[in-house]
């Protein structure tokens, strides 16, 4: 059974950096795709980033790009984000999923249906 542990959220203010783990148990983070998804308060779960299986490229929504980096650890369990130049936008329980997912448009693998496998959350909360 495939499980998925975020860790690593927590409140910080307007320009501080965060990195979360994502560990995987009962599969490899790359035996699917693999996302950051997010929810803030009053909206829908959306995408951050993903990494596709076929070719280990990543995909950022736009408003990410330059300050988020998704990777994966030494371990193939491991995946990670790393949030540089926070802003109170940023704010959401942030999620990580697994599933079979190859598309590069954003409005096709920003959509929480198309994820098979979740993870608890973890919040991060961006306020002075």
């Amino acid at each position: 059974q495939v499980q998925l542990a975020e860790s690593g959220g927590g409140l910080v203010q307007p320009g501080g950096s965060l990195r979360l783990s994502c560990v995987v148990s009962g599969s490899t983070s790359d035996a699917y795709s693999i996302a950051w998804l997010r929810k803030a308060p009053g909206k829908e779960h959306r995408g951050v980033s993903y990494i596709r299986r076929s070719d280990g490229k990543t995909f950022y929504r736009d408003s990410v790009k330059g300050r988020f980096t998704m990777s994966r650890g030494f371990s193939q369990n491991v995946v990670y984000l790393q949030m540089d130049s926070l802003k109170p936008e940023d704010t959401a329980l942030y999620f990580c999923a697994m599933g079979i997912m190859a598309d590069d448009d954003y409005g096709t693998w920003s959509s929480a249906t198309h994820w098979h496998y979740w993870g608890q959350g973890t919040q991060v909360t961006v306020s002075s």
